[in-house]
């Protein structure tokens, strides 16, 4: 038997998700799943809703129960839900009341073991208290590090039970996760933020029932010039809501007319206003790939110009970041050479040689140091902590997925508050 797909809706908007779930199922999602969010958004009337728009397809309520398993189990159940998913890490008395209450109903709990540190004994324990299926989930937050599902698929045959993966998925690792044994493969992102959800949903459909690889993109552990590729392709504004609105320099600008956009690690520079000497020195201590961050002091004498970018481009450096002075932008423009300053001045100092190279400096009001990641547009310049740079990737490109679909949604005569429904969040 070929395993179901199930879409999880992990919306905030009722019609949004309500809207995606009938092109969905037009694709050949088997289940419909009101995710969290959407049920603490929307409450239990989601589930109402999704049960009286498809009477044929099992509706899950993902509530993540942890506590008071019959109440919330008898709340979902009455709204239509055919199974309810509890939390493992909850105690047994939670998921055997909840069993037993949804049982009344004809109804099934799934049991999610994301954060359980035996998986294989808690599925034992959890399947002798009488669940139906246990759900093997790669947390977000995970997914985010690089880790995938497809680690999952090892312990899919061990479970006494049902098994339904979650995390991640797309066509490429459904298949691998259907062939591994999974009962049920439980998709969201890969297809709720795609403009074309019939289609994704149709192509995720034939990877589980010819359990062949379709094509989908994964959240990964990037290799270093993955990461690269991957900040090539989202804008600085992805990457600042991807870090929470954070990591944008103020007030330093892109100097280049064309539409040049630059991604590199930071060689940092420290030097005072009009001092060019180490902003010079700098471009032989660095490396193809980098980006040269200069802490000028933000003066207005420039510390940076046309022949520095010649030596910066025959090194293979990605481009200049100044909180501080440049000059010569005609010329940096016509090569090509992506720069960024707060001030552009005729003026220059002398090559006095105070400061250093390697230090942690301030750029645009935030600390850089070199090795964290820099990505310059027409919007700016934003900095990735080194440690952060696979995360902030895979978020960025979340990021941008999301807005591809609203984007979308909006082209169908819609307007972007009503696609968020604004109105309702706005605070009191």
């Amino acid at each position: 038997m070929s395993a179901k797909l199930q879409v999880a809706l992990d919306l905030l908007q009722g019609k949004r998700a309500v809207q995606i779930a009938r092109e969905a199922v037009e694709g050949g999602a088997d289940w419909v799943e009101a995710g969290t969010p959407l049920i603490k958004s929307e409450g239990m009337e989601i589930v109402r809703r999704l049960k009286k728009e498809f009477p044929g397809k099992v509706i899950v309520a993902d509530l993540k129960t942890m506590d008071v398993g019959a109440m919330e189990a008898d709340m979902a159940v009455k709204s239509g839900a055919d199974v309810i998913v509890i939390m493992g890490v909850s105690s047994d008395s939670t998921i055997s009341e909840a069993v037993q209450a949804a049982a009344k109903f004809g109804a099934k709990v799934m049991v999610d073991l994301m954060g359980v540190r035996d998986p294989l004994k808690r599925g034992k324990e959890v399947a002798a208290l009488g669940a139906e299926y246990i759900c093997m989930h790669m947390a977000v937050d995970e997914q985010m590090g690089g880790v995938t599902a497809e680690s999952l698929a090892p312990m899919i045959r061990k479970m006494p039970i049902g098994v339904a993966v979650a995390g991640g998925i797309t066509a490429s690792s459904a298949a691998q996760l259907a062939a591994a044994g999974a009962e049920i493969i439980i998709v969201g992102g890969a297809i709720t933020k795609s403009a074309d959800v019939k289609g994704a949903t149709r192509t995720i459909k034939k990877a589980i029932t010819t359990k062949k690889a379709g094509r989908g993109k994964e959240f990964k552990k990037y290799a270093e010039e993955e990461i690269a590729e991957a900040f090539s392709k989202v804008s600085t504004p992805n990457i600042c809501d991807a870090q929470h609105r954070q990591g944008h320099m103020k007030g330093i600008k892109r100097r280049n007319t064309k539409d040049v956009k630059m991604v590199g690690k930071a060689l940092t520079v420290q030097t005072l206003n009009g001092d060019w000497a180490k902003s010079v020195e700098a471009v032989d201590f660095a490396k193809p790939g980098d980006v040269i961050v200069i802490d000028a002091g933000g003066g207005d004498s420039a510390v940076w110009g046309e022949l520095a970018a010649c030596s910066a481009i025959g090194k293979g450096i990605m481009g200049v970041v100044v909180d501080g002075a440049i000059r010569d932008i005609d010329e940096m423009d016509a090569m090509g050479f992506p720069c960024f300053s707060r001030h552009v001045s005729s003026d220059c100092g002398e090559p006095k040689g105070y400061g250093g190279i390697n230090l942690t400096i301030k750029c645009g009001g935030l600390k850089v140091r070199s090795g964290d990641w820099i990505i310059g547009d027409a919007n700016g310049v934003v900095i990735v902590p080194a440690e952060k740079a696979v995360e902030v990737a895979n978020r960025s490109l979340d990021v941008l997925e999301r807005e591809n679909r609203i984007r979308e949604e909006i082209k169908r005569g819609s307007t972007l508050s009503k696609v968020l429904e604004l109105k309702k969040w706005e605070k009191v």
